[in-house]
């Protein structure tokens, strides 16, 4: 019971479930948003166009007997501008994330003979240990460089 305990502990304490959770709220948040912009400002914006008289919308809803509302085409429209709002604004966030993510990975070039090229870190030539750009001396074994640092290319596998 208490390593069950314990795996529940690790797991609610992952970066992972707690990221998950922020992500709700701001998109619940973020949801409430775009339904007061699609209620409050297209909907209107709908009725003005179509001549509906500011209670219903004419032409977007069908009165169905022995109902009060009746097929509301307006709503459902609504729903998909409230869809299509929320899933761009998620795909920009990802996409944002997703460029923020690859930003640390080496970069592919191209040779002169088309041959794709990989960006190398340059490294100390006595300890092998990546050095910054630049660098004179080697931070990790202390060693001074014949010539500053400098990124290089190698050919890609």
């Amino acid at each position: 019971m208490k390593n069950l305990v314990s795996e529940f502990k690790e797991f609610i304490n992952r970066g992972n479930v707690i990221d998950m959770a922020v992500g709700i709220i701001i998109g619940a948040a973020f949801t409430a948003i775009v339904t007061s912009l699609t209620d409050n400002i297209i909907n209107p914006f709908i009725k003005l166009i179509t001549g509906g008289n500011g209670t219903d919308v004419a032409g977007l809803t069908i009165p169905v007997p022995g109902t009060e509302n009746g097929i509301d085409f307006g709503a459902f429209i609504s729903a998909i501008i409230n869809f299509l709002i929320v899933a761009w604004v998620v795909f920009l966030m990802v996409k944002a994330f997703n460029k923020m993510k690859d930003g640390g990975k080496k970069h592919i070039k191209r040779g002169k003979n088309g041959e794709e090229l990989i960006e190398q870190a340059p490294t100390c030539p006595f300890c092998l240990e990546e050095i910054n750009v630049g660098a004179t001396r080697c931070p990790h074994c202390t060693a001074e460089l014949p010539s500053p640092a400098e990124v290089t290319y190698k050919p890609a596998e």
